[in-house]
């Protein structure tokens, strides 16, 4: 899936704790900000529309997440075609539908709901995305990207498909219990067989109608939800009586650092997804699929995108089809900072 060139303001709809200019970790903030997600036309064969979380204006990442969309639920013909990656995993977590993956390792899977696809792109990397058959088809995944950090940004490519993952019980302190699939890194001290580069999570979370559940965090991280399906209360503490934060779908709950555990409700049973990690310290620069760190770095990894070089590789089956990178803006790229 491919990233937008540009990011139009974000707006802050719900906070409570104090602002800051920056993360510091040594800092606990912990807070609830709603920050809307953003729908995204893919445009061209594609024909879809994405609703995209992360980034946002002024949160750039949450731990090493750097990128969130959710394609669906709607009913398409997905055809994306082979494009490159650089500096980046690629996290495809789909809830509805059939996906199939093929790469430039020669990688070719078919992607189905409860089985992730992780795919690491090193210094650089091509795919092609396509649902099956040549019909619209019910479709509804979530795409993330995680930050390489320097030590592995420029090392060895790799694929993996998981269609087990471990999962976990969430103790309710009203109604049942609610359930967790960790697709990426640790939660509660249960790790996913995924291969990850730096400390976060990722799970997927349900909650029973009527229940609410108190989910585990690690307090030197930062964390955010997003809500998928059905209705989601967020309480800032076990002991908050004020009124929930009540989030629509797909926006990014930003929940800050300092937290040992966050309180979830769900009147009618919710679906939802939980990211998080130690905070990435580099500031990146981030232009249609490329994660670096300089405006010179996106410049080579475009020229060589389009020069066709060796560096992504190429992806069987597919031709001279290809996903032309867009012209780069006539601004100097810079790196994305936070300042929530």
């Amino acid at each position: 899936m491919d990233a937008d060139a540009h990011q139009p303001g974000d707006r802050v709809a719900n906070e409570s704790g104090p602002g800051t200019a920056g993360l510091d970790p040594a800092a606990p903030d912990p807070r609830v900000l709603v920050l809307p997600a953003r729908e995204v036309p893919l445009g061209g064969l594609r024909a879809m529309n994405v609703q995209r979380a992360l980034p946002q204006r002024g949160l750039p990442t949450v731990g090493a997440w750097c990128f969130l969309d959710r394609f669906g639920p709607q009913r398409a013909t997905m055809r994306v075609d082979p494009h490159p990656h650089m500096g980046l995993q690629t996290v495809t977590w789909p809830l509805t539908g059939e996906v199939r993956h093929r790469d430039a390792l020669g990688n070719d899977v078919v992607l189905r709901a409860g089985a992730l696809n992780l795919m690491t792109s090193g210094g650089g990397i091509s795919h092609s995305e396509y649902s099956l058959g040549e019909a619209p088809v019910d479709l509804d995944a979530l795409q993330l990207w995680v930050a390489l950090p320097d030590s592995t940004r420029d090392g060895a490519r790799g694929f993996e498909s998981h269609e087990s993952l471990p999962s976990l019980s969430l103790p309710a302190s009203i109604g049942a219990d609610a359930r967790a699939v960790v697709v990426m890194g640790v939660l509660a001290g249960v790790t996913s067989p995924a291969t990850t580069h730096t400390p976060l999570v990722g799970a997927e979370i349900r909650i029973p109608a009527g229940s609410r559940i108190s989910v585990p965090l690690e307090p030197g991280w930062e964390h955010a939800v997003v809500a998928l399906e059905g209705e989601l209360a967020v309480h800032a503490s076990a002991a908050s009586d004020g009124e929930p934060t009540r989030p629509s779908h797909n926006d990014l709950v930003y929940l800050g650092t300092g937290r040992g555990h966050i309180e979830l409700a769900s009147s009618t049973g919710a679906v939802l997804f939980l990211l998080g990690g130690e905070p990435f310290e580099d500031e990146l620069v981030m232009w249609w699929n490329f994660v670096g760190r300089s405006h010179e770095e996106i410049v080579e990894a475009r020229d060589e995108w389009e020069a066709g070089t060796d560096r992504f590789g190429s992806v069987e089956g597919h031709g001279d089809m290809r996903v032309p990178a867009p012209p780069m803006p006539r601004v100097r790229l810079t790196q994305r900072r936070r300042h929530l």
